[in-house]
């Protein structure tokens, strides 16, 4: 089975892909165990398990654990390294050949930096050439910050036409859930747009609708998992009703035979 096709594949589909963001193997085993076809991980939840800060590009050596641990699962991976661990573009070029050679499907490459900046569009998309000749099947999903910044549509569509040239297979703008923007959006580009989900944006029907192709949970399904672990504390403290029925150990220990 090729996986890094399969998941080439599952941007070209009538419906957006679904894709859930992990935080360690057993998140993303139960994900895969729910029938997810596809997997992605998010970088908070992997800096802030390792006791690291976010976005800071210091997870390098914990990102590579978690993708070659993760590498061995039925379903296509796709690891988020930041802004790649490196400005070199042969060093992310490295780093990005390892994840492919271990048999992860795609990355996500950020141009957001420290600092809530942006990397400058010409130098990312050097990091994206250089990794597209170095590991050319691998899915590069090419995340676009300006919206985290408050930026607007035609800087953000600015960049995307650049990252497009330089040969990604995705564009991803996360904080953009203004359907006109949206829409914008993937007339802009070829390539299969990701959006972050948003609860008071639109629904997965509608965005599929706008023409997404991909939407992604970023580190919502690992702040809920925090917050249902107080939940659960407080319960068995206070004596009160447990907020959800856990799986039994011996589910959760099969997730590694």
């Amino acid at each position: 089975m090729n996986k890094t096709k399969i998941f080439h594949e599952l941007h070209h589909r009538d419906r957006p892909l679904v894709l859930p963001n992990a935080w360690d193997f057993g998140s993303a085993a139960v994900l895969a165990a729910e029938g997810f076809p596809a997997i992605g991980t998010t970088s908070l939840g992997v800096a802030v398990a390792a006791g690291l800060p976010d976005g800071t590009g210091v997870t390098e050596a914990a990102t590579m654990a978690l993708a070659r641990l993760l590498a061995g699962l039925p379903v296509p991976v796709t690891v988020d390294i930041e802004g790649g661990f490196s400005e070199t573009p042969s060093a992310v070029a490295d780093y990005a050949q390892q994840l492919a050679e271990s048999g992860l499907a795609g990355i996500n490459l950020e141009d957001g930096r420290a600092g809530s900046t942006l990397a400058e569009p010409d130098h990312q998309a050097e990091l994206i050439g250089a990794i597209k000749d170095r590991a050319p099947e691998l899915f590069v999903n090419a995340r676009v910050d300006t919206y985290w910044v408050k930026d607007d549509i035609e800087r953000t569509l600015a960049r995307v036409e650049r990252y497009t040239a330089a040969g990604a297979d995705g564009i991803f703008v996360p904080g953009l859930t203004d359907p006109e923007g949206i829409a914008q959006l993937v007339a802009a580009t070829p390539l299969p747009v990701n959006i972050l989900y948003s609860p008071t944006g639109p629904s997965i029907a509608e965005l599929g609708e706008l023409g997404v192709r991909r939407v992604s949970t970023g580190s919502l399904l690992y702040r809920s998992a925090l917050a249902v672990a107080v939940e659960t504390a407080r319960a068995v403290r206070d004596g009160g009703s447990l907020p959800i029925v856990a799986p039994p150990y011996t589910e959760i220990q099969a997730l590694t035979d």
